[in-house]
């Protein structure tokens, strides 16, 4: 029973490790913007595509470069993601600030957006995206140097727009009566896609009777690496000092002369990249799929509120004791460890599922908050008492 339940609270940890390193990304960007970005799940799920296409790409060369591809989808999952995020930031979230309700709204959108571009992407919609993106933003760079283009910019956007989608669509069609399925496939479809994981990660090691596998090792390593290199940056970098003062308070910032809207941009391309690299780490749990990202956000947001918004180390105690806590209840290692008290193991083993673990914590931290509003570790500083 002893050698189960460190095993139970074993998973549950690499659980709340996963957790973590998506709560990171969301807790700075929610305690500096005050953004709720509901396509954070997606930005999990492009990072854990990410991983399935590199994976792909290495099994092909083979040898050391399959043993080796984690890493470099962990990088590229970043990079793609973090890029998707400040995109994401430039063109819709930056003219919703202060206005939580319609931000709520419109990255809900962006991330259905997301799940069905995932389901439906191949190379005739790939090529559509690219030609209207040059047509459109190249034409507006272009006429941008007009000296009246401020008067008549509304006009000049509408007509671009209206010929970049024209032609883009046309494109499209032409290619698909053309090459017909050659191009027109989608690339991953609606199921679920299997990551293998490198032969060096496909075993684990025993402790104290516990087997321990090596892809939930791994992935506790990473959430260690990415805990200490984002405390670094925000302790020691001269962004990470503009990122706690913009946290702090906006307003005095920006009178002190730093770039409030560069600091929210790459800040929110920060958080996004940290999901991507989450991402990459559920790949090596279980499969891939559209909706992949949705089985985590709430969990995220909970760690997110639970521990206190912007506080690192309220960050990892959340992350960690609320998938540790689900590990337990929804495995029935809670209820078996109660069974001498029968009513309560009765109870727990009622709760032994995963949905059911999933509310009866969602309860209990509806509980906590009663007690403590601000989380774990509350907000300090003077914004706190505006």
């Amino acid at each position: 029973m002893f050698a189960g339940f460190l095993e139970a609270v074993f998973n549950g940890i690499s659980i709340g490790a996963v957790l973590l390193i998506a709560a990171l990304g969301l807790a700075i960007v929610f305690g500096l913007m005050g953004v709720i970005n509901m396509a954070h799940g997606e930005l999990m799920m492009l990072g854990a595509y990410t991983t399935f296409v590199v994976q792909n790409f290495c099994k092909q060369l083979g040898g050391v470069w399959f043993e080796a591809y984690i890493f470099f989808a962990l990088i590229i999952a970043f990079l793609l993601t973090a890029a998707v995020g400040w995109l994401l930031e430039r063109g819709v979230i930056r003219y919703l600030y202060g206005r939580p309700l319609e931000t709520l709204l419109a990255t809900w959108g962006v991330s259905l957006i997301l799940q069905q571009f995932v389901r439906s992407v191949n190379w005739v919609l790939v090529i559509g995206i690219a030609l209207f993106s040059l047509l459109f933003f190249g034409g507006l760079w272009i006429l941008k140097r007009r000296t009246d283009f401020g008067r008549i910019r509304s006009l000049v956007v509408a007509v671009i727009l209206f010929l970049s989608v024209g032609v883009a669509m046309a494109t499209g069609k032409f290619l698909s009566e053309t090459y017909k399925l050659a191009i027109t496939q989608p690339w991953f479809g609606a199921q679920n896609l299997d990551v293998t994981a490198p032969s060096w990660l496909q075993d684990g090691i025993s402790l104290l009777g516990v087997q321990l596998p090596y892809p939930r090792l791994f992935i506790i390593a990473l959430t260690i690496l990415c805990v200490t290199g984002i405390y670094l940056f925000l302790q020691r970098s001269s962004w990470g000092l503009r990122i706690r003062a913009v946290t702090q308070n906006r307003s005095m910032s920006a009178c002190l002369g730093i770039p409030t809207q560069k600091v929210d941009a790459m800040t929110f391309a920060l958080g996004s990249g940290l999901a991507g690299v989450a991402g990459c780490a559920i790949s090596l749990l279980g499969s891939v799929g559209p909706n992949t990202g949705q089985n985590y956000i709430i969990d995220t947001f909970m760690v997110v509120v639970v521990g206190g918004v912007g506080n690192l180390v309220g960050t990892i105690v959340a992350a960690l004791g609320i998938g540790t806590a689900n590990y337990l209840i929804g495995s029935a290692t809670l209820a078996s460890l109660l069974t001498p008290v029968k009513p309560l193991a009765d109870l727990f083993a009622f709760f032994a599922t995963t949905s059911m673990a999933k509310a009866t914590v969602f309860v209990l931290i509806i509980v906590f908050l009663q007690v403590k509003p601000g989380g774990i570790f509350p907000q300090k500083g003077r914004t706190v008492d505006v």
